[in-house]
């Protein structure tokens, strides 16, 4: 199943990236919401190699969703790929200048079912598969604005 969207934001391309590459700030994000994050990589700087685990509460069930950096390329776009109970999948997001002061940002996820359980469970999600495009345009949407606005409060 796959999910994309993509939204305009004013600034330029260069600004953009750093926004999606400060990870201490995504995993802080992710802990407001609930989920206990742990890196689990000892590099020194952003790039291909960095590994985190990600424990959540999703429909009233614990999953753990492991996720590796598979492609770092500033300022251009960024590639995860992650692996949790009977899925596989990956997160992709890419950048293109428009214009000196406005970049495009394309997201997409994709997952794979890894099990018949799992493969029974995302043919029944494709029912509602409009109802979830919609809300994850909506989340990547409010997540870049959260983003814009934590970036223009530091500088």
């Amino acid at each position: 199943m796959k999910f994309s969207t993509q939204e305009d934001m004013d600034r330029p391309i260069s600004d953009v990236f750093e926004m999606l590459s400060t990870f201490e700030d995504l995993e802080a994000a992710a802990v407001r919401r609930g989920a206990a994050v742990q890196r689990l990589d000892d590099l020194p700087v952003p790039g291909v190699g960095m590994k985190w685990q990600t424990q959540f509460v999703m429909r009233g069930q614990g999953r753990v969703l492991d996720m590796e950096m598979i492609k770092y390329d500033p300022p251009n776009g960024i590639v995860l790929d992650m692996v949790s109970q009977g899925l596989q999948g990956e997160t992709q997001v890419d950048l293109t200048a428009l214009s000196e002061t406005r970049t495009r940002i394309a997201v997409g996820v994709e997952v794979r079912p890894k099990t018949v359980a799992m493969r029974l469970l995302l043919r029944s999600l494709k029912l509602t598969k409009a109802s979830l495009a919609h809300r994850f345009k909506e989340r990547v949407a409010r997540h870049l604005k959260d983003l814009e606005q934590q970036y223009n409060s530091k500088a």
